[in-house]
């Protein structure tokens, strides 16, 4: 069996051309992923293969789309399933797994996908309001999304599926956070209607000592720090961590954390953020779960489309 056979989806034509034929490929050496579409008994099939195997089964054109196109840019988001590509036409073709949209018109991209900017278009037309904002959030900050780009894309194309939601969430996005976790907790803070904090600013907490806290209240003088798994995993951060608080703590500067697990109930969190300022001297209005806050958790084209009563 030719080793390029062995190591990922395979089309029958190249099969074929090395010599194995409809018989084999339909025996117990392969498995069948698509009409057309095969692999290896023993590969074991990554995520990454699977979206090959797609673009196997589709035409030429089709590119992806939406989350998947998100993920396959380095975000940590949204569902694996199914694949999203998009096609120019009207063209009807079922895949298990995959979900085809049909467009009059492809926008913009390259050989594996639509642009980042497309691709966050289609996301939104998708995605509950606090995972748009996310997304927005951590592409602009890896400098991903021009936004230069996509208002052109939400000027000139109007009519494609997203853009009206796009235009809703784009005031929330802020391109300092530096990661999907940063972005959601700060998505709370804003929609809870807390006080707007310096985001990933540097501090000088001593001269020559400078930190630079996840959210910084300057007229508080409180940090706040999202703490994610990898603090704990990687042993680098961890000690990293270490030093940073005892820096907190040796120079006077209050700080709060906020672990992956408190992020879990976005109300306790505002709470806990809100229970730090007021030790701080803040005495402003108290967290409103109502209103904006309501809608991060609600389909983002439901929040600009409302259903209409019956």
């Amino acid at each position: 069996m030719p080793e390029v056979l062995r190591k990922g989806p395979i089309h029958r034509r190249q099969a074929l051309a090395n010599g194995v034929s409809r018989d084999v490929l339909e025996g117990v050496q392969f498995r069948r992923l698509h009409q057309g579409i095969y692999c290896h008994r023993d590969h074991q099939m990554t995520w990454e293969d699977h979206v090959q195997a797609a673009r196997l089964a589709l035409p030429a054109s089709a590119r992806t789309t939406g989350v998947t196109r998100i993920q396959q840019l380095g975000l940590d988001t949204g569902p694996r399933w199914p694949l999203h590509f998009v096609v120019e036409g009207d063209l009807h073709l079922t895949l298990d797994g995959v979900f085809l949209h049909r467009t009059v018109k492809m926008p913009g991209g390259d050989e594996d996908g639509v642009s980042p900017e497309a691709a966050f278009v289609a996301h939104c037309a998708e995605a509950p309001t606090i995972d748009a904002i996310k997304v927005g959030c951590l592409l602009l900050h890896l400098e991903q999304l021009d936004l230069h780009l996509l208002d052109r894309l939400l000027v000139e194309e109007k009519w494609r599926r997203g853009v009206a939601e796009t235009t809703y969430v784009l005031p929330f996005l802020d391109g300092r956070c530096r990661s999907l976790p940063e972005a959601e907790l700060l998505a709370y803070v804003v929609a809870a209607g807390l006080p707007l904090p310096e985001v990933n600013h540097p501090i000088e907490v001593a001269p020559g000592i400078e930190l630079t806290p996840d959210q910084w209240y300057d007229p508080y003088e409180l940090a706040i720090e999202y703490e994610g798994s990898q603090h704990q995993e990687d042993r680098a951060q961890y000690n990293a961590d270490i030093d940073r608080y005892a820096l907190y703590r040796r120079h006077g500067v209050a700080y709060e954390q906020v672990t992956r697990e408190r992020m879990r109930s976005p109300k306790a969190t505002v709470r806990h953020v809100h229970r730090a300022l007021v030790e701080r001297g803040y005495d402003g209005p108290a967290p409103d779960f109502e209103g904006l806050w309501l809608t991060l958790f609600r389909r983002l084209a439901d929040v600009v489309r409302p259903p209409r009563a019956a």
